[in-house]
């Protein structure tokens, strides 16, 4: 039997029986004929998709590589006027999510469902909670929750159709309130965001965890870099499993099994593609590039081949769980959160992340690249424990000189290392992580 709960799962929304075994045939023909219904619907129903897809004859996709002669829907588009992608009426939206931008001035993104789009959520929630938690346990979510529709909102509905207690407390602004929760509730399982459930386990209250205590935490909403999976195992000798997913998903795409080796995704409800960020060519398996997906079930507003802007790849060999469920590798950043300096050299956050985490005194930083007298200049300014002292700064600028393109750039000139402080540090309100370019600022 598959490790994985959502290969069942999906046999029964594809409508194979129990006896019959998954294939990637079966599953293959399924989507082609939901992307099929999905364009015609979109073109009938939406303004946007209308125009876009006027010349698209949907019985000319017959085969996966003929999805690529759909075009890209893209973030720009959703921001001019995302009621031009509704494809119901507004009094059937039950819930509209607005994504604010940090540090912009863009306009606010917002993703309309409906009902029964949020119930393919919670049924998602249901079942890909299962393979970390099982009846009677108790799921503290370190997620936004309190509106109806809300990922802690929804989660805890998937959680309850297993018997399970979700208890949102909501993002973590006191870790030392959550370690009490964690203990005095009998917590089980942990949801939330890779810092800070970071800042968790190097609080100097997280002793009050014994090993063994926690089962289980799921890292979403952000990349989740594999120096935090370390750190979480050894403080709690904990399975940490990750999820990958964004509003625009309608909140959930995949989840690991426990081999807790690329996420297993919702391929029932939305179809994937990895393709080069410049060309726009589907990529084969094993070569990284930018996550495309197209909804497959969504009503209000479905999105036709949406560029994620994350980096991936689709990992070309089986699970050892035996699913035949594609594997996507975890994310690797944002593409847009690549920073070209002088020379060519490019640093990303993921590269600063594995070597900037394992220091036992950092919870959080913020990189930020500027221009000095012509020169590009790199600032950390770093959120520690209170046990870190004055070495600090020094043992982040060494660990920085382990990114390639951060040495090679020193060495040729092109870089300097600059400020490294625990004053200039601010939380941001954007919740995925990025390098800062200020150089076009000044």
């Amino acid at each position: 039997m598959s490790t994985s709960p959502l290969e069942s799962w999906i046999k029964t929304k594809i409508g194979i029986s129990a006896q019959e075994p998954l294939t990637r045939g079966a599953l293959e023909s399924y989507q082609l004929h939901r992307l099929r219904e999905t364009v015609e619907y979109a073109r009938q129903h939406s303004p946007f998709y209308r125009s876009r897809l006027a010349e698209v004859r949907c019985e000319e996709i017959r085969a996966p590589e003929d999805i690529a002669r759909l075009p890209f829907t893209t973030t720009a588009e959703l921001l001019e006027d995302e009621r031009r992608f509704l494809c119901v009426s507004q009094g059937e939206i039950e819930r509209v999510v607005t994504i604010r931008s940090s540090g912009t001035t863009a306009p606010p993104k917002r993703l309309h469902f409906t009902a029964e789009d949020l119930e393919l959520t919670v049924d998602f929630f249901h079942r890909g909670m299962s393979t970390m938690v099982k009846p009677g346990d108790r799921v503290l979510i370190l997620m936004p929750g309190e509106l109806p529709g809300s990922v802690g909102d929804l989660l805890v509905k998937g959680l309850r159709r297993m018997e399970v207690e979700g208890i949102v407390h909501g993002l973590v602004r006191d870790a030392g309130e959550v370690i009490e929760r964690i203990v005095s509730e009998e917590i089980h399982c942990l949801v939330g965001l890779p810092v800070q459930v970071l800042a968790l386990a190097r609080h100097p209250d997280a002793a009050r965890i014994p090993l063994g205590w926690l089962k289980s935490v799921l890292l979403s909403a952000d990349h989740v870099p594999s120096s935090v999976v370390r750190v979480l195992t050894a403080a709690w000798g904990v399975r940490v499993f990750n999820h990958y997913g964004m509003t625009e998903m309608g909140l959930g795409g995949g989840v690991e099994c426990r081999r807790l080796r690329g996420y297993h995704l919702r391929e029932a409800d939305l179809w994937f593609e990895v393709v080069d960020p410049e060309s726009g060519r589907p990529l084969p398996d094993g070569e990284p590039g930018e996550v495309v997906f197209t909804t497959l079930t969504r009503r209000g507003m479905p999105l036709i081949r949406y560029r994620t802007g994350d980096r991936a790849r689709f990992l070309p060999d089986p699970c050892s769980c035996g699913t035949v469920l594609r594997r996507l590798e975890r994310v690797r950043g944002r593409l847009a959160g690549d920073i070209i300096l002088a020379g060519g050299h490019r640093l990303n956050i993921a590269e600063l992340d594995e070597v900037l985490f394992p220091l036992p005194f950092l919870l959080d930083y913020q990189a930020v690249v500027r221009s000095d007298d012509g020169r590009a200049c790199l600032d950390i300014a770093i959120e520690t424990t209170a046990a870190a002292g004055g070495e600090a700064p020094p043992l982040v600028r060494r660990a920085l000189l382990e990114v390639r393109a951060v040495r090679r750039a020193v060495a040729d000139g092109r870089l300097m290392l600059g400020a490294v402080g625990r004053d200039a540090f601010a939380r941001s309100i954007s919740i995925k992580r990025t390098v800062v370019d200020r150089r076009k600022e000044q």
